[in-house]
């Protein structure tokens, strides 16, 4: 990792994880961010690293057919590479474990989607929020549970595990995730005070059809 783009790049992904540890969406050795810095190279957060306390230098390289080119890369860097070979728009990966949203995808496991009909921001900045099915860390499964969801959404909650967004920069990425995590912490006040509510079934199609003019981008 000599490049200066890939030196410059590799400290905005610590920054951004920074961002998730001090906002309560990682913890310890949790989560892994991935850039897209050419054709066929991606660079990825370390193993076994409090993403939280990481140095630019530890950075790993690994290409589109999973080689590792640099360094010791995330034991989850399959469900990058899915994501990458699935959306030829997605430059950034964030992966966290954003507590809200985890907690509802336990405490609703017949729930499809969070409940975007009760929040217009939640249609208007993502078009839906997903529940993905498990699968266990780490294995060629994660990305695989991906597939059906993919490239129509870009933030994703892993059941029982975390979170994922892509987007076409590092900031979208970024944003995707707080938007989930804001969103469920919404979402689950209101259950508490008294219970969830949808909007007018005409404001909810008009919503999504404002979505569609402002495309896929999450805000």
């Amino acid at each position: 990792m000599t490049s200066l783009k890939s030196q410059r790049v590799a400290q905005q992904i610590v920054d951004i994880c920074e961002r998730l540890h001090n906002r309560n969406m990682l913890a310890g050795a949790d989560g892994n961010v991935s850039v897209r810095i050419s054709d066929d190279e991606i660079l990825i957060t370390p193993t076994g690293i409090a993403k939280g306390f990481m140095d630019a230098g530890q950075m790993a390289v690994i290409n589109l057919n999973g080689d590792i080119l640099d360094g010791k890369p995330s034991s989850e860097r399959l469900m990058h590479l899915e994501v990458y070979r699935t959306c030829p728009k997605a430059k950034a990966i964030v992966h966290a474990h954003p507590p809200t949203a985890i907690a509802w995808s336990i405490a609703h496991p017949t729930l499809k989607k969070l409940p975007s009909e009760c929040l217009s921001e939640v249609i208007l900045a993502t078009g839906d929020i997903p529940f993905v099915p498990y699968a266990r860390p780490g294995t060629e499964a994660m990305g695989d549970v991906l597939k059906s969801f993919l490239p129509h959404s870009r933030a994703l909650i892993l059941r029982s595990h975390g979170a994922i967004t892509w987007g076409e920069d590092l900031d979208e990425a970024y944003r995707g995730m707080e938007r989930i995590e804001h969103s469920s912490q919404i979402l689950a006040t209101a259950k508490q005070l008294g219970g969830l509510h949808s909007l007018p079934a005409e404001e909810i199609a008009y919503l999504y059809e404002l979505r569609k003019t402002i495309g896929d981008v999450l805000l």
